[in-house]
């Protein structure tokens, strides 16, 4: 153990003769436990509260989606969806087609997001997982499946037959619209599930068989708005996208999960830096303390100063006490404070202390990312005080008594 090492944990650990000196290092080290615990509980909730965003739009969304790259649709031919099919690593393949549509309720109406699937759609995603009421629709059938905000918001329920539905697209072409009827395509349609997945979703999507959408939008029968697909558990992504764009050329793009959530990802990855930024700064204004410490310790033990200089110590080396004593002090201090902090987390996880609602605990992650991220901080900032307040320690001051 090096001279300076064995000064600074003495200094650390014992206490001064001036009790006001005694209180400012009890209230500097409860300043950086308490922060770091802070950070870590904020960084591991917002964690939990991201996972819990992106838990609703997973249930809708496939692993990858094949969507044209250029246009609203493109055609399929049968060689492209067996080569397809026979990728080793897709597990399910689905059809839709993808259009905005009026549905009509009576004299209601809503503009609404009309999604054809086939009958493979219920086995990419779980969207059948979060049916409220009813069931899902069957294929080759009229029957839709709605949101419940589409669902309250038109006054309809499910096997309603006192209620009529319409769906209505405009027909694609060119040219002036002469009357409003002539430029619909519309159907009868009949609802049999409404589904409950987060409040933007259930104002905003009806799925039908892909059949009628077909018809509503006058599309041939390889023609489609996008394929999507559900992998099998360890494939290889980059891989499938290689062999996909190698059956589709130029003709597709292809998004996975993220990219499909582009908007939602940036919006919760920046929500996330910011809040790390302004604890970082809590962290900040607590290591003042620990400036402020230090530097009434070093005023302290002047006496002590002028006798390790006398015994041979340089200024560089008393530095150097005052130094490791402001780390050791930052640096423990940040680890209990991660210990209390995972202490929290774990206890929310098993026990539900906070609910984010009656039914639902508030969503954390007990991640050792967190851990790391906030150790560093915490560990670098209190290095940077340290050698700050250790600087104003000078020849000048260590000789005089």
């Amino acid at each position: 153990m090096s001279f300076s090492l064995y000064i600074a944990k003495r200094y650390l650990f014992s206490k001064s003769s001036n009790n006001a000196i005694n209180i400012m290092t009890l209230i500097a080290a409860l300043g950086t436990i308490i922060a770091s615990a802070a950070l870590f509980i904020v960084l591991s909730g917002f964690a939990g509260l991201k996972d819990f965003s992106l838990r609703f739009s997973s249930l809708v969304d496939p692993d990858l989606k094949i969507v044209p790259a250029q246009g609203k649709s493109f055609e399929i031919s049968q060689k492209q969806w067996s080569d397809l099919s026979a990728i080793e690593d897709i597990s399910v393949c689905s059809k839709i087609i993808e259009e905005r549509a009026i549905l009509q309720s009576d004299n209601k109406r809503q503009i609404v997001t009309l999604k054809g699937v086939d009958s493979n759609y219920s086995a990419v995603t779980t969207i059948d997982s979060v049916i409220l009421f009813g069931h899902w629709l069957e294929p080759e059938t009229v029957q839709v499946v709605s949101g419940g905000g589409i669902s309250n918001k038109l006054s309809f329920g499910i096997l309603d037959t006192s209620t009529s539905l319409t769906l209505s697209v405009l027909k694609p072409g060119k040219g002036q619209i002469t009357s409003v009827r002539s430029a619909f395509n519309s159907t009868k349609v009949f609802n049999v599930g409404i589904f409950d997945i987060n409040e933007t979703l259930n104002y905003e999507y009806v799925y039908a068989d892909i059949g009628i959408v077909k018809q509503l939008l006058n599309y041939n029968e390889n023609q489609l708005s996008g394929i999507e697909i559900k992998l099998s558990p360890n494939a290889d992504e980059a891989q499938i996208k290689k062999h996909l764009q190698n059956i589709f050329e130029d003709q597709i793009h292809i998004k996975n999960r993220t990219q499909l959530n582009s908007a939602l990802y940036k919006m919760l990855n920046t929500e996330n830096v910011a809040v790390y930024l302004i604890f970082t700064l809590v962290i900040v204004i607590a290591l003042f303390n620990v400036v402020g410490a230090l530097i009434m310790m070093i005023l302290d033990k002047k006496e002590s100063l002028h006798t390790l200089f006398n015994l041979g110590a340089t200024t560089k080396d008393i530095r150097r006490i005052f130094f490791l004593q402001g780390s050791l002090m930052t640096i423990l201090g940040g680890i209990v404070g991660l210990i209390i902090g995972v202490a929290i987390i774990f206890l929310q996880k098993q026990f539900a202390l906070v609910m984010i609602i009656p039914s639902e605990p508030y969503p954390v992650v007990l991640s050792w990312v967190n851990f790391v991220i906030v150790l560093i901080t915490i560990s670098t900032l209190g290095i940077l005080a340290s050698k700050l307040a250790s600087q104003r320690i000078t020849k000048r001051l260590v000789k005089s008594n």
